[in-house]
């Protein structure tokens, strides 16, 4: 078992797929599911997605540095004459003629500069917070998705694992039925030809041992469905056969321990209290609209043309703005009431999600009670089985007794083991998805090393003892 999961470990970090040739057991099967399920995969890919997008909204508290660069091409070029001065001036004396016909141009048509350029808010009404908040939000909704995908999954393969071992089982039980008939028949050809008992009991015995085959036939191919299933799921590429066997556990813990534990871990309560921090800071972004946005800005000049406008700018300049909204077309009065309103349907959700929750985990916890008392209470009815068989089979050989009545016996006693085995395999479904629900998939091995397995006609009168209820 330590070599398994050695090696296990060792392809999950090369990325090598693993291929089991030996049984494996149940918690090997889940690691191995967890490992090559794609809708696992698809949504951790999906909270890596929103982590980084929390990230991303980290950076809204930075300034925002940009390099920006412009040609501009005017009619004609700039030009400013002496005359053109004295009268921006206000002055009213003649220039002399020589200086009134010089002319100086500030700037050629076409112009080209280049400047760096800083934009710092420091005050955004709330809303860049908000805007994290709500990002924090999507990654811890993406978190409990991918915990409720995994309890999902975990659920379809105590499904599919403990299908296998039930068909196992259940052809276990129908190739003893079918050893018993043939050597029933046997007897039944000897006592024939020694002329103590009829042609037509002969026949009982021979039809009833053919109809045992088919249904011995029709049991290997459930059992080869489901093992192709059960590899299918785990992403395997030679059939997976499980190690592991049907069993019953004395008891449970209490229902409200499990009821108790759900409510405090399901991650669906906790998808909603995602959804909850999402629309509240929905709320905080809406009311941020009504404040005014205040911020640094600043722009540093790296190149522009040599003209008399470029060397009249100054090479940088640095400021404080204010951006006050007046009148906004998002109707941000009704997007508040909105927001409010995404906020009381959570909580009625998560409410109503509560209640369904301990209805949910109350019912499976019964099923799986009802199931554990039918495993034990068929102890009884599989020990008289067993000695009707017996008696019935002794009985035949004295001619006390009807090929018919052996059948009968026979077919009654695999119905028993097969009900009983039914019953553990409900137990187990019951008792696995308790254990999703309450995010304790990891103490299986808890129940299992405490486990009664069904396996022999001793175990069951072990059963008998330890527990006479």
């Amino acid at each position: 078992m330590k070599t398994k999961t050695i090696a296990l470990f060792v392809c999950s970090l090369l990325g090598i797929q693993t291929a089991y040739s030996a049984p494996i057991s149940f918690q090997q099967a889940w690691e191995l599911l967890k490992q090559n399920n794609n809708s696992l995969a698809a949504e951790r890919a999906n909270v890596e997605r929103y982590e980084h997008l929390k990230n991303s909204k980290g950076n809204l508290n930075l300034p925002s540095i940009s390099v920006g660069a412009n040609f501009t091409r005017l009619d004609n070029d700039v030009t400013l004459s002496g005359q053109q001065i004295m009268e921006s001036t206000g002055q009213t004396v003649p220039l002399p003629a020589a200086l009134g016909s010089i002319t100086s141009t500030v700037t050629e048509r076409d112009i080209f500069s280049s400047s760096i350029r800083a934009v710092w808010p420091i005050f955004t009404g709330g809303r860049i917070s908000a805007a994290q908040d709500a990002a924090i939000g999507k990654k811890e909704e993406a978190q409990s998705q991918l915990a409720m995908e995994t309890q999902a999954r975990y659920e379809d393969l105590a499904k599919y694992y403990y299908s296998v071992v039930l068909a196992q089982q259940v052809l276990e039980t129908r190739s003893s039925v079918e050893a018993g008939l043939t050597k029933h028949r046997d007897n039944a050809l000897k006592l024939e030809q020694q002329g103590q008992i009829a042609h037509v009991e002969r026949l009982q015995a021979e039809a009833s041992l053919d109809k045992a085959a088919v249904e011995r036939k029709k049991a290997q191919k459930d059992l080869d469905i489901a093992q192709n299933a059960l590899t299918e799921i785990l992403g395997q590429t030679t059939l997976v056969e499980p190690d592991g066997e049907l069993f019953v556990n004395q008891s449970l813990p209490s229902m409200d321990a499990f009821v108790e534990q759900t409510l405090n871990t399901y991650p669906g309560l906790d998808l909603l209290d995602a959804k909850e921090k999402q629309a509240s800071s929905l709320i905080n972004a809406e009311k941020g609209k009504y404040y005014p946005e205040v911020y640094l800005y600043g722009d540093y000049s790296l190149y522009e043309d040599d003209s008399l406008a470029s060397q009249m700018k100054p090479d940088w300049l640095v400021g404080i703005g204010v951006s006050v909204p007046l009148l906004e077309n998002t109707g941000r009065s009704d997007q508040i009431k909105a927001a409010h309103s995404a906020v009381s349907q959570v909580k009625y959700l998560k409410a109503q999600a509560r209640q369904d929750l301990q209805v949910l985990v109350k019912k499976t916890y019964l099923e799986a009670e009802q199931a554990l008392e039918e495993v034990t209470g068929l102890n009884s009815s599989l020990n008289l089985a067993q000695e009707n068989l017996k008696l019935r089979q002794k009985a035949f050989t004295q001619g006390l007794s009807t090929s018919l009545d052996v059948v009968d016996a026979e077919l009654y006693l695999a119905s028993v083991k097969t009900q009983q085995y039914v019953a553990s395999f409900n137990y187990l479904i019951s008792l696995n998805k308790l254990l999703a629900l309450t995010s304790e998939m990891d103490t299986f091995d808890n129940y299992k090393n405490s486990a009664i397995p069904l396996t022999s006609a001793e175990t069951q009168t072990l059963v008998n003892e330890k527990d006479p209820s």
